[in-house]
């Protein structure tokens, strides 16, 4: 099944809450003919765009192609969360890697938070909001979220962290599904497509090409690489591939570490301020401990944003709004029967261990991808890594590349069905 079509118009955003309140950009048209260029980027969501704007103020040639539109993916359609650290926590990463390489990842997801704000600082409509919440939905996750604060402050130098025993949470959202958790006031949230696209914007400035709706259908290495669309054959010195869950088949070596899945989103009606503070007070964002992740927040002109729910298959659910609005209904009854004015889906990639997933695919191709549900950040914080390696300076890609990513089993053939059936175990876990 193709991913870029069987749920979406192909040149049309989704009908999104982020689509109806982002400033488009003009129509980029499709790459023809024979093309030169230093780089050539695979892809522009925050991956390709964020290595795209850091090597075009280099001094490359770029030239970004797209499938779809700029921002089209994951990267315009997420819950816009930028969550400290990487997706597994320190005390994890130390077991798994040690603690100078988890020391280090944890750097550079650091570093990934304030690329974040700093691209931000001048984008008027993406200002970026402080305060984001974990809400633990089982009694027994409190005292590790309490004790991974002290681990932070004393171990990583980390004072943004505060303990929430559960009135303290209850307090700030107004939920009987929670039992406690932290809030990190140096995390937050931000509006994805606004920030997407003037991340594009910034791009252009810096003289990058960008051709929308212009499918890649093969890559030959060499030097230069040639990368093939339909009506055109760019010949670039380095290649990135930053398809992340849309990658397809196009790289094989990569597509057996990187599964795609959907997850989905509501934006409801507006709301007033005194029922905003009844479900979540402080425009703070929220994401809670259950294996597939409820994520939450209110949007600048006070709609409440929820996604949660998974799917395996690769067509959307005909009713997304009502999938979403169980676990909503879940966590707020008081909001059962609020009123939905978007619902949305969207495909991310995901890998086994839930690590970004960094690769050398040959000495002048790079891929990143697998972000699994915290890439704002790290996707924005990956094209710069990956620009920094076409530059001479290769130590925070490989820091990220030597994380162990195991293959799917079964391959890319056999990969969902194994995935579904681990997923119905978690879900059981986590009614536990």
């Amino acid at each position: 099944m193709d991913l870029l079509t069987a749920n979406d118009v192909a040149g049309e955003y989704p009908a999104s809450y982020y689509a109806a309140t982002a400033k488009p950009l003009p129509v980029f048209s499709p790459a023809k003919g024979r093309i030169d260029a230093d780089i050539c980027i695979i892809g522009a969501g925050f991956t390709g765009l964020s290595s795209a704007l850091h090597l075009a103020r280099a001094g490359y040639r770029v030239v970004v192609l797209d499938a779809q539109r700029i921002g089209f993916g994951a990267s315009g359609r997420n819950g816009g969360q930028v969550g400290k650290g990487q997706r597994l926590e320190q005390d994890e990463l130390e077991t798994m890697l040690g603690r100078e390489h988890a020391r280090a990842l944890w750097d550079i997801s650091q570093d990934a938070v304030q690329l974040v704000k700093d691209l931000c600082a001048d984008m008027p409509d993406c200002a970026f909001q402080h305060g984001l919440i974990h809400a633990a939905h089982r009694e027994r996750y409190v005292a590790h979220e309490h004790s991974y604060v002290d681990k932070m402050a004393a171990e990583y130098d980390y004072p943004h962290m505060r303990k929430l025993d559960r009135d303290a949470l209850r307090d700030l959202v107004n939920s009987d599904a929670y039992f406690g958790g932290s809030l990190d006031m140096n995390a937050g949230h931000i509006h994805p497509l606004r920030f997407a696209l003037g991340l594009a914007r910034k791009c252009v400035d810096a003289g990058v090409q960008f051709f929308e709706q212009s499918r890649v259908t093969r890559i030959d290495r060499g030097t230069p690489a040639h990368v093939h669309t339909a009506d055109a054959e760019i010949d670039a010195d380095f290649v990135i591939v930053a398809c992340n869950g849309y990658l397809g088949n196009l790289e094989p070596s990569v597509a057996q570490h990187v599964m795609p899945i959907g997850n989905y989103i509501v934006a409801t009606e507006p709301m007033d301020v005194a029922n905003m503070n009844a479900v979540v007070k402080n425009h703070y964002a929220v994401a809670d401990t259950k294996f597939v992740v409820n994520y939450f927040r209110f949007s600048d002109d006070n709609r409440l944003l929820f996604g949660g729910t998974e799917s395996y298959g690769y067509k959307f659910p005909r009713d997304i709004a009502g999938k979403v609005r169980k676990p909503m209904a879940a966590i707020f009854p008081q909001l059962a029967d609020v009123n939905f004015d978007y619902a949305w889906g969207g495909t991310l990639g995901i890998t086994m261990n839930r690590m970004p997933h960094f690769h050398r695919v040959s000495g002048n191709i790079l891929s990143l991808s697998g972000y699994s549900g915290h890439g704002v950040a790290m996707a924005t914080m990956g094209g710069k890594l990956a620009a920094e390696v076409i530059q001479g300076q290769a130590e925070r890609f490989d820091i990220m590349a030597n994380v162990p990513s195991q293959k799917f089993p079964g391959g890319v053939a056999l990969r969902n069905p194994l995935l579904i059936a681990a997923m119905v175990w978690y879900s059981l876990r986590d009614k536990l």
